[in-house]
């Protein structure tokens, strides 16, 4: 909110200290205060000589102020990286079973395919022996086997003449059948190297898979880190600040007087008016959204939202089951087709938090259950952006699901509700609610799965 002129003009009528200085100065709580019994009078050169340390100590509050707001940023950053290196974990956990799936099916497949090649291979060596009885038989007889009892056991030189044509033709039928059962098990044996080789490349997508699972998990175990490293470093700067302020309220004590003080109190209690009125405006704005049906960003104690609403494939229908679950508490990996379900570990935030005991969903799950009528979604963001028609956010529509991100780093999905507003579940520590859609950071596209 900028500084009117009014306002800039009083804050240049007391020590150069910045309005953040003054109001820690005072520590007054309303207009009645007591007026503090004026000091003693000092010489100009103690005046010149506290005004001095008081300027030196209100830019070193300046200082620390601004260094505390990178260190803010800082933080946003990383909380927003440490996001996505969750959805990566997520993805990295459905692609691991998805990949371990197809590595069972593919040995189960190579299996089979053995046991038909063990199969063939049988029955050739029962037809070869057979044909080795056939041939040895027909050599020691002379020709055919049964060919000397044929001429002797022949009425007649034309039913012997029979008997031998069809002894012969038995044996080249045995021979054909050998062929056929070599040419089948050449086939089961070819399909038994191809189902092999399947299993192969299967089984290495499935070691690819576990790996990239690893470095998603180490990813996020660095993030959650350099988070809490931050919000330590961020925890020391508020320390150091506040250790300041209390040393630059000492030296505008020594130095002020009864109309400086009363000055700075003017000031302070002009920038308590802001705060105030700005608090009444996000009161309004809380009331209003909370009177129009919202849950709130906040988190707090669950509360039951009532049964689900029934899936079907209008826009309507998804809305309203995700509308049937405002208040329901964030749980990072929680949320399938059927509803809320448990959180998982991630070894930091959503485990600081408790998600694993909490039964709720994260942004993804939620987009799960609310399209559970229309589309399955894998839980994942990344894949959930690329499950439908993307359409530009100015073409943007009651049903469409809302990203935030960048190319390839999508961490974060919403259901927009229209008239600027959308449902969501944020993050550790909120329930789903209802918000004004931010565009910070949000995709250029919105994903249509209806219409």
């Amino acid at each position: 909110m900028p500084i009117r002129r009014g306002e800039r003009d009083g804050v240049r009528r007391g020590l150069t200290v910045g309005a953040f200085g003054l109001a820690i100065l005072l520590g007054v709580t309303g207009v009645g205060a007591a007026v503090p019994p004026p000091p003693p009078n000092p010489s100009d050169s103690e005046i010149d000589a506290g005004k001095a340390a008081a300027n030196e100590k209100a830019g070193e509050v300046g200082k620390l102020t601004n260094q505390l707001a990178q260190a803010e940023q800082r933080l946003t950053q990383l909380r927003n990286d440490l996001e996505l290196k969750q959805e990566l974990a997520n993805k990295a956990r459905v692609d691991l079973e998805t990949a371990q799936d197809a590595a069972s099916q593919a040995d189960r497949d190579a299996k089979n395919a053995r046991v038909e090649a063990d199969s063939a291979a049988g029955a050739i060596e029962k037809a070869r022996a057979d044909l080795k009885t056939f041939a040895a038989a027909s050599f020691e007889q002379g020709s055919t086997i049964g060919s000397v009892s044929a001429y002797l056991g022949s009425s007649s030189p034309k039913n012997m003449l029979s008997r031998a044509q069809l002894l012969e033709a038995v044996g080249g039928k045995r021979l054909n059948a050998l062929e056929a059962l070599q040419q089948a098990q050449t086939e089961k044996s070819n399909k038994d190297a191809v189902a092999r080789k399947a299993l192969d490349v299967a089984q290495q997508k499935q070691a690819a898979a576990q790996q990239a699972k690893a470095g998603a998990d180490a990813a996020q175990a660095t993030a959650i880190q350099a988070q809490r490293n931050q919000a330590a470093q961020n925890g020391e700067l508020e320390s150091q600040k506040s250790d300041v302020e209390r040393q630059l309220y000492a030296a505008q004590q020594k130095v002020d007087g009864l109309q400086g003080q009363r000055q700075r109190y003017e000031d302070w209690r002009a920038q308590k008016a802001r705060e105030e009125e700005e608090r009444a405006r996000q009161a309004a704005l809380r009331a209003s959204a909370s009177g129009s049906g919202s849950g709130g960003g906040g988190g707090g104690a669950w509360r039951d939202p009532g049964p689900s609403a029934p899936a079907g494939a209008s826009v309507e229908a998804v809305v309203a089951r995700a509308m049937s679950k405002l208040g329901l508490p964030y749980a990072w990996g929680g949320g399938n087709a059927s509803g809320p379900t448990y959180g998982i570990r991630d070894g930091g935030v959503a485990d600081a938090y408790g998600d694993f005991n909490k039964v709720g969903f994260d942004c993804s799950g939620l987009m799960i259950y609310a399209f559970a009528g229309v589309r399955s979604l894998a839980h994942y963001t990344g894949y959930q952006y690329v499950s439908g028609r993307q359409v530009p956010l100015s073409q943007m529509r009651r049903g469409d699901m809302l990203f935030w991100g960048g190319p390839g780093n999508v961490h974060h999905v919403a259901l927009y509700l229209g008239g600027g507003q959308m449902i969501e579940a944020q993050q550790s520590g909120t329930v789903v609610h209802v918000t004004s859609v931010r565009y910070g950071e949000i995709m250029p596209y919105a994903v249509r799965l209806i219409g």
